[in-house]
């Protein structure tokens, strides 16, 4: 178990370093990852039940105690990523099957990489926990109306299936993972360190199969869907930031909304998009789970680094006998 333990911290440490990997693997060798693309929807499955098994009744406690920045979060989530993809869907001119899948990327929640990205970030942790199981919840109502609402134009949409497979592959397999940890808390209390190993495994397997499928299509658009999905994710953590901002929130709640709004569960974004769309429509939510990967945690270190200074310029202005004595 402690050598299980190990590899998933690893795993979790160069998460985006292995994900970056894998997708050019994949797109050297694709053959190798082809037969995993019948598995994607079960992989997110696994993802969504190892988030039910580490989600708790306090991560819901916000939404009664304190619900001003969660509500403000999860409208900017479902607000501002939809409209900035399908403005950029127009801008780039994106070809139909491409621009929903972008309007799709945007429509989806938050993704669970986020809260480790917060807590980095020095955020407000449990708003952003918060936020995701909220957002997460709300999926299968949000992702189909706007999907409907704003790509409608470029493709057909089918609401009712869609939020039959967002119940599917989202909210029962949450379910399934609270009763397991109601049931056995023992057990999913020894394998807590392991279940991050699980998701981390199924999320580049997805990444894998998307990419390996798609490799004409990302020869041939790669460069101009990867321009969208590094817009889209640039002005969600601005807007973002800049939403709380505006509301007044502390700079704690505006990282946490920043980073909520701008990583979206591309996961989901590409079993939704392959199953309802088509394969070339899951190419946004597959370079997205690449680079939101990347972008998380540079901007997580940045704002650690500043928050590490503030605190530093802090001490410096504590009058010198006030300071804690050093032993």
């Amino acid at each position: 178990m402690k050598t299980l333990e190990k590899i998933s911290s690893f795993a979790g440490k160069y998460f985006a370093l292995l994900v970056i990997l894998i997708a050019v693997i994949a797109y050297l060798i694709p053959e190798t990852f082809l037969p995993f693309r019948s598995y994607i929807t079960l992989l997110l499955g696994v993802v969504m039940f190892g988030m039910g098994l580490t989600l708790k009744a306090v991560d819901f406690k916000l939404i009664l105690t304190n619900p001003k920045p969660v509500l403000i979060g999860v409208a900017a989530q479902f607000v501002i990523m939809p409209l900035v993809a399908f403005a950029i869907a127009y801008m780039l001119q994106l070809p139909n099957e491409l621009a929903a899948g972008l309007v799709l990327l945007g429509s989806v929640p938050g993704g669970t990489a986020s809260n480790v990205m917060v807590y980095l970030a020095k955020g407000n942790v449990p708003l952003s926990i918060t936020m995701t199981s909220f957002s997460t919840l709300l999926a299968p109502l949000m992702t189909p109306v706007l999907l409907l609402w704003l790509a409608g134009q470029w493709m057909p949409v089918n609401v009712m299936d869609m939020f039959m497979s967002i119940v599917q592959v989202i909210i029962v397999p949450i379910v399934l993972g609270l009763l397991i940890k109601k049931l056995l808390p023992t057990v999913v209390e020894k394998s807590a360190n392991v279940v991050p190993l699980i998701s981390v495994l199924a999320i580049i397997i997805i990444v894998s199969a998307v990419v390996a499928g798609n490799v004409n299509n990302i020869a041939s658009a790669g460069l101009l869907v990867f321009v969208g999905v590094f817009l889209h994710n640039g002005a969600g953590l601005l807007l973002g930031y800049f939403t709380g901002k505006m509301m007044k929130l502390s700079r704690s709640d505006c990282r946490a909304i920043s980073i909520e709004v701008g990583m979206q569960n591309s996961g989901l974004g590409v079993a939704l998009a392959t199953a309802h769309l088509g394969p070339l429509a899951a190419l946004p939510s597959a370079l997205g789970a690449v680079w939101h990967n990347i972008s998380g945690p540079i901007i997580a270190t940045i704002w650690s680094k500043n928050a590490a200074d503030s605190e530093e310029e802090e001490m410096e202005a504590i009058p010198l006998e006030s300071k804690p004595s050093q032993v």
